[in-house]
């Protein structure tokens, strides 16, 4: 019997082929949706299970109170791994991780000892050997306890080893950081590359033993650079032990705040307290956690998924549709079926049969669809998603989930179509099921409201994309030229920007990493004279520029002056933003001196804010001062003839970096890569809002369908009476008019909702206005419109007596 089914379930799809067509076809893009966001989810989810004694390893939180503000980072003095080492039990090991930048972390010139030019590589970090010995890296070569033991160690992935050492061993082996041939590093060891769902990644790990960033920096209790990581002793537990840290505070921390003689220091000190973070809780943790890792989002998780449920039960709607659609013509075969004997449970198997063997083929066509489609949805998410069609689960599971929503999807058409009776079937009665008629109106409905609610997410991220590109910025990011990497010039790096200045169209050029869009650092400061209490103290970026830097950039100069050569007071002073002078809250800021710690700051210049992260943050007070940051120059230009300037460049470079290849990006493009999630977000709606606009289209077209079919011989006899062909389209189509318009109202206020939510997280963001509800509306409308007409036209243009005929 069950062979039977599945023989007539495949005669009917080949009879009906375009039907199944769109079956199968609206199917497969919802299953293979599907597939591909619970792959994004199934890798979220699985971030930092790969460490050995994964539950036992925490990250240590510190948490303050300042000014009445909350707020949580992972960074800690230098001696705070040894001293939590040293006075608690309960740590097994104690490590720490250092991607500072400004420390030699993050990306460097490397090359071998015995070869001539540099090549750029990205992911370098420093690490404790203790913290190799909590995350335990597999080890190819090399041993996994001494590896950064030693000073001027460095570590490298299984990838990188081959790309520098090509079928040679390279432990021993010499590496040149930079230029810097007085500090060479020793490969001790190579481990695993490491897995896309770890926090942490890296190719390159560089020792801490013996490293001091600057004197006295590896005893200093003030600064704080290193998050720091913890392995718990076996039956240890994490909540108790971090209430015990607070004695470190008055042990350590609190002498550091006395000795500096800030009040605020000491009242910032006395409001700390300590937290231990699960290892496998970082990467989705959605606690505002400074930390400047990339983090994954539990929400997006949560609103993806909907999505793709959203999707596949679009998908099943447009089953239901189709099936019932279709009823008419499998009317007299259920008809007698019954009167041959058929009960209706062998009706209700054959009809999920045939349900199931679509499902089957659907699932088969969603995995080619997903396989094929795999490179974009890597593309769209930002990921490189792992697709394990080779394991042996993933069959049966995909198999299993084909039978589940084959039942699932056919479980309404098949009870529908077996509760036809013979008698009224065999008269010719063809308007069964017409009290169900609300369902599928209710259907379509669902089915546009999501699809509104997608396009018009789509229109405001847009929207709220082109603001953030186009907005004035209060700087000039338009024609300037990055060098990256000058920081291995040395000391060259003056008498090189010299040069740049002599190419035919640079205009001007600074000397300085901190740019729009890159590194930012935090400090407190107060007015001299004033009592440093905590509530006069103003939290501030502090950034080392040069003499060109606001003439390059283009900032605005609202009172005092720009730093001179001539003045060599002028490297002891500072240039502030309105910002920093309205939080100080001074009326004359020039001339005010303004002190951090021990260090007094006169205050020469104000520039306009400018915004120098990304517009999801209020622009925060910044001072300004001549420094050394040396790791990028920012080179204004005058021409659109680059074929002629960047040689030009590349020219000048090359007479004073030998060892390495000029590298350069353009500020806007840099600036614009701060809103790659905001883009990414954009087409993700903006592919997500298609697809479900076609599947709803397909159910739309199924209901059209079956709504002319069941009026067939009315609008035969309307056609005999004279009725025009304007007529009987607008009969047919007005009906299906008010189901999108119906769902449009729906979706208004559900997409203001989500989208204000979305757009809050923005500190400078558009309005949702009523005309994006307006083009979403038309759209929908339009959409509709041209799905429905194939089949309103069709009828209308029919002939009367063929229709009656059949009747």
């Amino acid at each position: 019997m069950l062979a039977n089914y599945f023989k007539i379930a495949w005669r009917n799809l080949l009879r009906q082929k375009m039907y199944s067509l769109i079956k199968i076809g609206g199917f497969a893009l919802g299953i293979s949706s599907c597939m591909l966001i619970a792959l994004y989810i199934r890798q979220e989810l699985s971030f930092d299970l790969h460490y050995k004694d994964q539950d036992r390893i925490y990250r240590v939180l510190r948490t303050s109170t300042f000014k009445g503000e909350r707020s949580q980072n992972v960074y800690f003095p230098a001696p705070f791994a040894q001293a939590l080492q040293d006075d608690f039990i309960e740590f097994e090991k104690v490590g720490r991780y250092n991607y500072t930048p400004f420390f030699g972390a993050g990306e460097n010139e490397i090359r071998r000892i015995n070869e001539p030019e540099s090549t750029h590589e990205e992911g370098f970090v420093y690490m404790d050997q203790a913290l190799l010995d909590i995350i335990q890296p597999d080890f190819i070569s090399g041993s996994p306890s001494q590896a950064l033991a030693s000073p001027n160690t460095i570590v490298l992935t299984k990838s990188k080893a081959q790309k520098f050492f090509p079928h040679e061993d390279p432990l021993g082996k010499v590496f040149i950081l930079n230029n810097d041939d007085k500090r060479l590093y020793t490969v001790t060891g190579v481990i695993d590359d490491v897995p896309l769902t770890s926090h942490l990644q890296y190719n390159f790990i560089m020792t801490m033993s013996g490293k001091e960033f600057y004197e006295g920096e590896q005893s200093n209790w003030s600064n704080s650079n290193y998050p720091t990581y913890v392995k718990l002793q076996p039956g240890i537990d994490a909540h108790s032990t971090a209430k015990k840290l607070s004695s470190v505070i008055e042990k350590y921390f609190m002498p550091a705040a006395v000795e500096s003689g800030e009040t605020a220091a000491i009242e910032w000190t006395k409001s700390l307290s300590f937290e231990l973070q699960p290892v496998d809780e970082i990467y989705l943790n959605l606690a505002d956690i400074q930390d400047g890792m990339s983090h994954g989002d539990v929400r997006y998780i949560w609103l993806f998924g909907a999505i793709a449920l959203f999707i596949l039960v679009i998908a099943c709607i447009n089953f239901i549709n189709l099936s019932t659609a279709r009823s008419a013509n499998r009317a007299k075969e259920v008809g007698l079926r019954k009167v041959v004997g058929s009960m209706k449970r062998n009706l209700v198997g054959q009809f999920l049969t045939e349900s199931i063997l679509l499902s089957l083929i659907s699932f088969g066509a969603g995995l080619l669809l997903t396989m094929a489609a795999s490179r974009y949805f890597n593309f769209l998410f930002g990921k490189a998603l792992l697709f394990e069609f080779q394991s042996w689960w993933v069959i049966p599971v995909l198999a299993g989930c084909a039978v589940l929503v084959g039942v699932i999807a056919g479980l309404y058409p098949a009870f529908y179509l077996s509760s036809f009776k013979p008698a009224e079937v065999l008269k010719g009665n063809k308007s069964l099921g017409a009290k169900y008629s609300g369902l599928r109106s209710t259907l379509v409905v669902f089915q546009f409201t999501v699809s509104v609610v997608l396009v018009v997410g789509t229109l405001i991220i847009t929207k709220q994309m082109d603001y953030l590109l186009n907005k004035n910025l209060g700087f000039d990011k338009e024609q300037v030229l990055l060098l990256h990497g000058t920081q291995t010039l040395n000391d060259k790096v003056v008498t090189f920007k010299e040069e740049l200045l002599r190419v035919p169209g640079v205009r001007s050029a600074t000397i300085s990493g901190y740019l729009p869009g890159f590194t930012r650092n935090q400090n407190q400061f107060s007015i001299e004279g004033e009592p440093r209490v905590i509530e006069q103290t103003v939290g501030a970026q502090r950034w080392e520029v040069d003499h060109d830097y606001v003439k390059t950039l283009g900032l605005q100069l609202l009172e005092g002056r720009d730093f001179s050569t001539a003045i060599s007071s002028d490297s002891q002073a500072f240039i502030v933003n309105r910002s920093m002078a309205r939080a100080l809250n001074l009326k004359n800021p020039v001339g005010t001196v303004i002190t951090n710690g021990f260090l007094k700051f006169p205050i020469i210049g104000v520039v306009e804010d400018f915004h120098s992260e990304s517009l999801k943050k209020r622009i925060e007070p910044l001072c300004m001062q001549i420094g050394r940051s040396r790791s990028t120059i920012a080179v204004k230009i005058n021409t659109s003839d680059m074929a002629t300037l960047i040689p030009a460049i590349s020219k000048v470079w090359k007479q004073f970096s030998t060892h390495q290849p000029i590298r350069y990006t353009f500020l806007d493009e840099s600036y614009a890569r701060m809103y790659d999630d905001v883009v990414r977000m954009g087409n993700i709606f903006r592919s997500f809002a298609l697809l479900a606009v076609a599947i709803a289209c397909l159910g739309l077209f199924a209901l059209s369908a079956y709504m002319t079919e069941q009026r067939n011989k009315e609008v035969s006899i309307r056609l005999i009476l004279g009725a025009s062909v304007k007529s009987i389209f607008s009969l047919l189509t007005l009906n299906f008019i008010k189901l999108v318009v119906v769902a449009i109202v729906l979706a208004i206020p559900l997409s203001v909702y989500l989208m204000q939510e979305w757009l809050n997280e923005f500190a400078y963001r558009i309005e949702i206005g009523w005309h994006v509800f307006a083009v979403a509306g038309m759209m929908s409308v339009v959409i509709a419109l041209a799905t429905i007409s194939y089949q309103s036209l069709r009828a209308a243009f029919m002939n009367p007596v063929d229709s009656l005929k059949e009747q």
